[in-house]
């Protein structure tokens, strides 16, 4: 079984899962599936709008935004995600299951979970201004 990850650095990103009897057989297969499923990650500058927590079977991912120059502190199958999507400076925590598959899905998850800063404010009725993080305002 081979998980692969794809994105083009500016916000879209995907996950696919291949099986097959051959390693290049399933990792061709794996990067199809990436491709087929890829999706817009929203992001603030270099950073995602806000604190989230993904979950899928019994690992949990959680994701907060850090300040410019953080950088990207998590494990070697979230930072592949995370870097994958654009996301330069974000903080995350995997509670649960160790399980590399569960974990990337669990960061998959919480990427789709988050809301665009223009998405809330349209919701809430306010200006964007009253939405936006103070660490990315005057940007």
């Amino acid at each position: 079984r081979v998980v692969a990850v794809v994105g083009d650095n500016h916000g879209r990103v995907g996950m696919g899962i291949g099986k097959a009897r051959g390693v290049p057989d399933a990792i061709h297969k794996a990067m199809d599936r990436a491709r087929d499923d890829m999706m817009t990650v929203p992001r603030i500058g270099s950073t995602i709008p806000h604190e989230v927590i993904g979950i899928c079977g019994g690992a949990r991912m959680m994701l907060k935004p850090a300040a410019p120059g953080t950088g990207v502190i998590a494990s070697g199958n979230v930072r592949a995600v995370l870097k994958a999507a654009g996301v330069d400076d974000v903080l995350t925590k995997s509670l649960g299951s160790p399980n590399a598959l569960s974990v990337v899905r669990a960061t998959i998850d919480g990427l789709k979970k988050l809301r665009s800063v223009e998405e809330v404010a349209r919701e809430r009725g306010v200006p964007e201004e009253r939405v936006t993080p103070f660490w990315s305002r005057g940007k």
